[in-house]
């Protein structure tokens, strides 16, 4: 798997188009991360480490609904292996009007928009989500 961050993302726009309440996707510090500050915008429900069927680490991620639609309407990724967008504080961009959320790995951890333009760090713009 070259981007196990696209996959993820993959999987979550793939499971709340179907309706599905619960997905899964293989474990790792980054992907985590990147669930933290879903979780922590409201995007998610939440997510708990497990052991997959293969027995490697895995995440169960949680997802949410309003009155039947899924919350997160877009989830893309804008960071590639092949070609990664850096931007400074000032730099990242805001997803419509600040209706949406960009979620950038800075060197003092991955992080919204808002909280890396406080902090006054830019970094890999790693997606953004509506």
């Amino acid at each position: 798997m070259n981007d196990p961050i696209a996959d993820m993302l993959t999987r979550i726009r793939n499971s709340s188009m179907r309706g599905k309440s619960t997905v899964s996707t293989p474990a790792s510090k980054l992907r985590a991360w990147v669930l933290d500050v879903l979780a922590d915008e409201g995007y998610i429900r939440g997510y708990e480490k497990t052991t997959g069927a293969d027995g490697h680490p895995a995440i169960e991620i949680s997802l949410k609904y309003y009155e039947g639609t899924p919350v997160i309407r877009e989830l893309k990724r804008v960071s590639t292996p092949g070609r990664r967008v850096y931007m400074g504080a000032s730099d990242i961009p805001t997803v419509r009007q600040g209706l949406g959320v960009s979620i950038v790995s800075t060197s003092k951890g991955v992080m919204s928009d808002a909280n890396a333009r406080s902090a006054n760090v830019g970094g890999e713009v790693l997606c953004t989500v509506f």
